[in-house]
């Protein structure tokens, strides 16, 4: 693993890393905030899937995190959002390729070769953060914005047990039923819509996947909420499972980094809340 860069804020360590991955078989980048810890503790672990055209760069210059997570003791993780290289298959497209890889395992060519970051995230990031900071992932959250948002929420659904705490901002609630999922489901796993329930997380709810509770705030100016998100599709789906879910929609809030910065130290903390010994 390569150090890209390291530097002091908010008392901790925020360093932005690079490595050849094995689930996409290029280079991929990542960054890992560490607060300020006594020899030998291990903290826990939230990490943050970014939406559609960003690399883990966005949220880690404009997520303002670093501060909640040095009060609280907690590791934050921002993986890329795709393979990237020249040898990458590409789309014109803002919303599928490079930058939008929807954190699916792609089954269809030229996807298949490259676009596998389900097993990057759920398999490959993780051992690389156990081995190489002092991560205890006995404890992790998992959180994200919109296409990352869909990524969190699938991911856990996926992963019974593994997230103590789950949130999302803005996520895509319901790719199924939306031009954002359809174009990239249809792409990266073929026609067959039975095989993108496992990336859709109403779909996942609705065939018995559970969470112990939920956070996702909601901008009610954003205007990808109507056509894309979806929002009201999960609280039905978590209502009629039973799942606790705060749903917050916040009045006046669009689909930017000011929405999510103005509301990120509080998913910090409830996450720490979920996340102590």
């Amino acid at each position: 693993m390569e150090t890209v860069s390291e530097n002091r804020s908010h008392g901790g360590t925020q360093g932005v890393y690079r490595h050849q991955s094995e689930a996409t078989g290029t280079e991929m980048t990542f960054s890992v905030f560490v607060p300020d810890h006594d020899d030998g503790q291990m903290l826990p672990v939230l990490t943050y899937l970014s939406g559609l055209t960003c690399t883990h760069a966005n949220v880690t210059e404009k997520g303002e995190y670093r501060a909640a997570c040095a009060r609280q003791g907690i590791i934050f993780v921002a993986p890329d959002t795709s393979p990237r290289g020249d040898d990458v298959a590409d789309d014109d497209g803002y919303d599928f390729g490079k930058g939008a890889g929807f954190y699916v395992d792609a089954t269809q060519e030229p996807w298949t070769a490259h676009f596998n970051m389900r097993r990057y995230v759920e398999q490959e990031l993780p051992a690389l953060i156990q081995q190489h900071f002092p991560a205890d992932m006995a404890r992790q959250g998992i959180t994200g914005h919109s296409m990352g948002g869909h990524g969190a929420l699938t991911i856990s659904l996926r992963n019974p047990g593994r997230y103590r705490s789950t949130s999302a901002f803005a996520p895509i609630a319901s790719p199924l039923q939306c031009p954002w999922g359809e174009k990239a489901l249809s792409g990266y796993l073929g026609p067959d819509r039975d095989a993108w329930r496992a990336y859709d997380a109403c779909a996942l709810i609705e065939d018995g996947a559970r969470l112990p509770d939920l956070l996702v705030d909601q901008g009610t100016a954003d205007n990808f909420l109507k056509e894309q998100l979806k929002t009201d599709l999960l609280k039905q789906a978590a209502e009629g499972a039973g799942i606790p879910a705060q749903i917050r929609m916040q009045p006046g809030y669009d689909h930017s980094y000011y929405f999510i910065s103005t509301f990120m130290a509080e998913h910090v903390e409830w996450h720490a809340e979920r996340l102590k010994n």
